[in-house]
């Protein structure tokens, strides 16, 4: 069987593994923010993600749309069968997108767990100094010291 060439769905292919590719960059360094407490930098990384990742499910409609004619169904497997078949061109891109997206999703699960550990850590701190400060009395309800000087032994009495 001949190839099936078709100029628009290898355009396509390029286009979803570039932004992929850029989907990872982001993940990599989101990574590395958070593992170097750097997070004030994490609410612009988060606007580029949002708008990366709305990006690449209009390119994946695009596939879609492209692939439609020609795949039944369009999960995976189905894509991977009918470019084994007809187009080894888009397959490597195919295998390339397929790698990258297991990438961006194994960062994700990383930066979710990184995530959810400083938020454990900040709600530890924050309880252990809650306690310290309801322990120690030294402020009332109304934020005034509780504490009166001239209650008690002076420091300089025996």
């Amino acid at each position: 069987m001949l190839p099936i060439i078709c100029p628009e769905l290898l355009t396509a292919l390029k286009n979803e593994q570039t932004a992929v590719r850029g989907f990872v960059e982001l993940l990599q360094q989101e990574q590395t923010l958070l593992m170097e407490n750097s997070i004030d930098q994490l609410p612009l990384l988060t606007e580029k993600k949002s708008a990366d990742a709305l990006r690449l499910n209009e390119l994946t409609e695009i596939r879609r749309q492209l692939l439609a004619g020609f795949v039944a169904g369009s999960d995976s497997a189905a894509i991977l069968i009918w470019l084994e078949a007809n187009n080894k061109e888009c397959l490597s891109l195919w295998h390339a997108i397929s790698d990258l997206a297991e990438q961006a999703r194994v960062l994700n699960h990383i930066n979710g767990e990184l995530v959810q550990m400083k938020l454990r850590h900040n709600q530890q701190s924050l309880t252990t100094l809650t306690r310290a400060v309801s322990q120690a009395n030294l402020y009332g309800p109304n934020g005034q010291t509780s504490f009166s000087p001239g209650s008690g032994r002076s420091l300089g009495n025996v």
